[in-house]
Protein backbone atom coordinates (compact mmCIF):
# COMPACT_ATOMS: atom_id res chain seq x y z
CA UNK A 1 0.00 0.00 0.00
CA UNK A 2 1.68 3.31 -0.96
CA UNK A 3 1.58 6.57 1.65
CA UNK A 4 -1.48 8.42 -0.65
CA UNK A 5 -3.29 5.32 0.11
CA UNK A 6 -2.45 4.81 4.04
CA UNK A 7 -3.47 8.76 4.46
CA UNK A 8 -6.42 8.28 2.29
CA UNK A 9 -7.30 5.67 4.19
CA UNK A 10 -6.58 7.32 7.79
CA UNK A 11 -8.73 10.31 6.51
CA UNK A 12 -11.70 7.81 5.94
CA UNK A 13 -11.32 6.23 9.09
CA UNK A 14 -11.31 9.72 11.25
CA UNK A 15 -14.47 10.87 9.31
CA UNK A 16 -16.06 7.16 10.06
CA UNK A 17 -15.11 8.21 13.80
CA UNK A 18 -16.34 11.46 13.63
CA UNK A 19 -19.52 10.10 12.08
CA UNK A 20 -19.86 7.53 15.03
CA UNK A 21 -19.52 10.20 17.39
CA UNK A 22 -22.01 12.56 16.19
CA UNK A 23 -24.65 9.77 15.83
CA UNK A 24 -23.79 8.38 19.16
CA UNK A 25 -24.83 12.19 20.97
CA UNK A 26 -28.62 11.34 19.33
CA UNK A 27 -30.83 13.68 21.59
CA UNK A 28 -33.14 11.27 23.58
CA UNK A 29 -36.14 13.66 23.06
CA UNK A 30 -38.58 15.65 21.10
CA UNK A 31 -40.32 18.42 22.42
CA UNK A 32 -42.90 19.53 20.59
CA UNK A 33 -44.03 23.21 21.30
CA UNK A 34 -47.24 23.16 22.02
CA UNK A 35 -49.97 22.31 25.10
CA UNK A 36 -53.04 20.94 22.23
CA UNK A 37 -53.45 17.17 23.68
CA UNK A 38 -55.29 16.72 20.34
CA UNK A 39 -52.26 17.53 18.47
CA UNK A 40 -50.29 15.76 20.54
CA UNK A 41 -52.18 12.02 19.67
CA UNK A 42 -51.66 12.65 16.10
CA UNK A 43 -47.89 13.75 16.38
CA UNK A 44 -47.18 10.56 19.20
CA UNK A 45 -48.96 8.76 16.43
CA UNK A 46 -47.05 9.43 13.66
CA UNK A 47 -43.57 9.81 15.33
CA UNK A 48 -44.29 6.25 17.65
CA UNK A 49 -41.65 4.07 15.50
CA UNK A 50 -38.35 6.88 16.25
CA UNK A 51 -37.39 5.36 19.16
CA UNK A 52 -37.13 8.93 21.13
CA UNK A 53 -39.15 10.13 23.38
CA UNK A 54 -42.39 12.74 22.41
CA UNK A 55 -42.95 15.07 24.64
CA UNK A 56 -45.61 18.30 24.71
CA UNK A 57 -43.78 21.17 26.21
CA UNK A 58 -45.96 20.85 29.60
CA UNK A 59 -45.15 17.51 29.90
CA UNK A 60 -41.01 18.97 29.80
CA UNK A 61 -41.56 21.26 32.37
CA UNK A 62 -41.65 24.11 30.44
CA UNK A 63 -43.80 27.15 29.95
CA UNK A 64 -43.29 30.04 27.49
CA UNK A 65 -45.78 32.56 25.85
CA UNK A 66 -44.37 33.36 22.33
CA UNK A 67 -45.61 35.55 20.41
CA UNK A 68 -45.94 34.47 16.82
CA UNK A 69 -46.11 37.96 14.70
CA UNK A 70 -45.06 36.46 11.62
CA UNK A 71 -46.50 36.87 8.35
CA UNK A 72 -46.62 33.37 6.86
CA UNK A 73 -46.91 29.51 8.59
CA UNK A 74 -43.13 28.93 8.67
CA UNK A 75 -42.50 31.99 10.28
CA UNK A 76 -44.59 32.20 12.70
CA UNK A 77 -43.45 27.75 13.34
CA UNK A 78 -39.78 29.05 13.41
CA UNK A 79 -40.17 31.29 15.87
CA UNK A 80 -41.62 29.31 18.42
CA UNK A 81 -39.16 26.75 17.70
CA UNK A 82 -36.25 28.82 18.04
CA UNK A 83 -37.56 30.31 21.38
CA UNK A 84 -38.50 26.91 23.05
CA UNK A 85 -35.01 25.54 21.45
CA UNK A 86 -33.41 28.43 23.49
CA UNK A 87 -34.67 26.48 26.91
CA UNK A 88 -33.86 23.17 25.67
CA UNK A 89 -30.38 23.28 23.78
CA UNK A 90 -29.76 19.18 23.67
CA UNK A 91 -33.22 18.94 22.34
CA UNK A 92 -34.91 18.74 18.99
CA UNK A 93 -37.74 21.46 19.35
CA UNK A 94 -40.76 20.99 17.12
CA UNK A 95 -42.90 23.84 16.75
CA UNK A 96 -45.77 24.57 13.77
CA UNK A 97 -48.17 27.04 12.75
CA UNK A 98 -51.19 25.90 10.95
CA UNK A 99 -54.80 27.02 9.84
CA UNK A 100 -57.68 26.74 7.46
CA UNK A 101 -57.48 28.79 4.33
CA UNK A 102 -60.73 29.57 2.44
CA UNK A 103 -60.52 30.53 -1.02
CA UNK A 104 -64.06 32.40 -1.23
CA UNK A 105 -62.99 34.57 1.97
CA UNK A 106 -59.55 35.27 0.45
CA UNK A 107 -57.82 32.38 2.41
CA UNK A 108 -58.95 33.80 5.58
CA UNK A 109 -58.56 32.85 8.00
CA UNK A 110 -54.97 31.67 7.36
CA UNK A 111 -52.54 32.49 9.79
CA UNK A 112 -55.14 34.14 12.12
CA UNK A 113 -56.99 30.37 12.02
CA UNK A 114 -56.49 29.91 16.18
CA UNK A 115 -57.21 33.93 16.82
CA UNK A 116 -60.01 34.28 14.31
CA UNK A 117 -63.19 36.10 16.44
CA UNK A 118 -60.78 36.16 19.41
CA UNK A 119 -58.29 33.52 20.96
CA UNK A 120 -61.14 32.83 23.55
CA UNK A 121 -63.83 31.89 21.37
CA UNK A 122 -64.83 28.48 21.31
CA UNK A 123 -64.75 26.94 17.55
CA UNK A 124 -68.35 25.94 17.65
CA UNK A 125 -68.97 29.62 16.83
CA UNK A 126 -65.91 30.22 14.56
CA UNK A 127 -67.36 27.28 12.95
CA UNK A 128 -70.84 28.77 12.79
CA UNK A 129 -69.51 32.56 11.65
CA UNK A 130 -67.79 30.71 8.68
CA UNK A 131 -70.71 29.04 7.46
CA UNK A 132 -72.77 32.06 7.83
CA UNK A 133 -70.26 34.16 5.45
CA UNK A 134 -70.62 31.24 3.03
CA UNK A 135 -74.16 31.27 2.71
CA UNK A 136 -75.90 30.35 -0.43
CA UNK A 137 -72.17 29.70 -1.65
CA UNK A 138 -71.82 26.81 -4.40
CA UNK A 139 -69.55 23.81 -3.81
CA UNK A 140 -67.49 24.74 -6.58
CA UNK A 141 -66.48 28.01 -5.07
CA UNK A 142 -66.24 26.66 -1.44
CA UNK A 143 -62.89 24.93 -2.04
CA UNK A 144 -60.40 25.26 0.88
CA UNK A 145 -57.03 23.80 2.43
CA UNK A 146 -55.78 22.95 5.96
CA UNK A 147 -52.27 24.49 6.10
CA UNK A 148 -49.29 23.28 8.55
CA UNK A 149 -45.77 24.32 8.45
CA UNK A 150 -43.62 22.50 10.82
CA UNK A 151 -39.93 24.27 11.64
CA UNK A 152 -37.48 21.41 13.12
CA UNK A 153 -34.83 23.32 15.70
CA UNK A 154 -31.43 20.80 16.27
CA UNK A 155 -29.27 20.54 19.30
CA UNK A 156 -26.16 21.51 16.75
CA UNK A 157 -28.15 25.32 16.00
CA UNK A 158 -29.55 24.32 12.72
CA UNK A 159 -33.30 24.98 11.80
CA UNK A 160 -35.36 23.83 9.18
CA UNK A 161 -39.22 23.84 8.01
CA UNK A 162 -41.74 21.89 6.33
CA UNK A 163 -44.93 22.56 4.84
CA UNK A 164 -48.09 20.41 4.42
CA UNK A 165 -51.52 20.88 2.73
CA UNK A 166 -54.80 19.06 2.18
CA UNK A 167 -57.25 20.39 -0.25
CA UNK A 168 -61.04 19.90 0.82
CA UNK A 169 -64.49 22.16 0.89
CA UNK A 170 -66.85 23.65 3.41
CA UNK A 171 -69.44 21.53 4.06
CA UNK A 172 -72.74 23.48 4.45
CA UNK A 173 -73.13 22.13 8.41
CA UNK A 174 -70.84 20.80 11.27
CA UNK A 175 -70.49 17.46 11.34
CA UNK A 176 -68.22 14.68 13.47
CA UNK A 177 -66.89 14.34 16.28
CA UNK A 178 -63.44 12.86 16.09
CA UNK A 179 -61.73 16.08 15.35
CA UNK A 180 -61.29 19.28 16.88
CA UNK A 181 -60.80 23.34 15.58
CA UNK A 182 -62.48 23.67 12.03
CA UNK A 183 -62.37 19.62 11.45
CA UNK A 184 -66.07 19.76 11.62
CA UNK A 185 -66.68 21.83 8.88
CA UNK A 186 -63.54 20.75 6.42
CA UNK A 187 -64.67 17.94 4.02
CA UNK A 188 -62.92 15.82 1.34
CA UNK A 189 -64.29 14.39 -1.61
CA UNK A 190 -62.02 11.29 -1.16
CA UNK A 191 -64.18 10.28 1.86
CA UNK A 192 -67.05 11.77 1.49
CA UNK A 193 -67.50 13.21 4.72
CA UNK A 194 -65.68 16.18 7.15
CA UNK A 195 -62.01 15.11 8.63
CA UNK A 196 -64.46 15.34 12.18
CA UNK A 197 -65.98 12.41 10.89
CA UNK A 198 -62.72 10.29 9.94
CA UNK A 199 -60.41 7.64 12.55
CA UNK A 200 -57.41 8.59 13.35
CA UNK A 201 -55.71 6.82 11.76
CA UNK A 202 -57.38 7.51 8.07
CA UNK A 203 -56.79 11.06 8.99
CA UNK A 204 -53.08 11.17 9.81
CA UNK A 205 -52.43 9.32 6.79
CA UNK A 206 -53.34 12.34 4.55
CA UNK A 207 -53.73 15.24 7.12
CA UNK A 208 -51.86 18.29 6.77
CA UNK A 209 -50.06 18.14 9.85
CA UNK A 210 -49.34 14.45 8.90
CA UNK A 211 -47.51 15.36 5.61
CA UNK A 212 -45.29 18.38 7.08
CA UNK A 213 -44.85 15.62 10.06
CA UNK A 214 -43.81 13.09 7.82
CA UNK A 215 -41.21 14.90 6.34
CA UNK A 216 -40.04 16.14 8.67
CA UNK A 217 -39.32 13.06 10.63
CA UNK A 218 -37.20 12.12 6.93
CA UNK A 219 -35.25 14.49 7.41
CA UNK A 220 -34.28 13.84 10.87
CA UNK A 221 -33.87 10.25 10.23
CA UNK A 222 -31.34 11.41 7.11
CA UNK A 223 -29.30 13.72 9.64
CA UNK A 224 -29.00 10.61 11.80
CA UNK A 225 -30.82 12.01 14.68
CA UNK A 226 -33.58 9.52 14.77
CA UNK A 227 -34.04 5.64 13.75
Amino acid sequence: MTERMILAAGNQNKIDELEKKRKNKMTERIIFATGNQNKMKEIREILSDCGIEVLSMKEAGMEADVVEDGAAFEENARIKAEYIARLAPQDIVLADDSGLEIDYLNKEPGIYSARYLGEDTSYEIKNQALLYRMTGVEKERRTARFVCAIAAALPDGEVFTSRGTVEGYIGWKPSGANGFGYDPIFYVDEYGCSTAELTMEQKNAFSHRGNALRAVKEELKRRGYIN
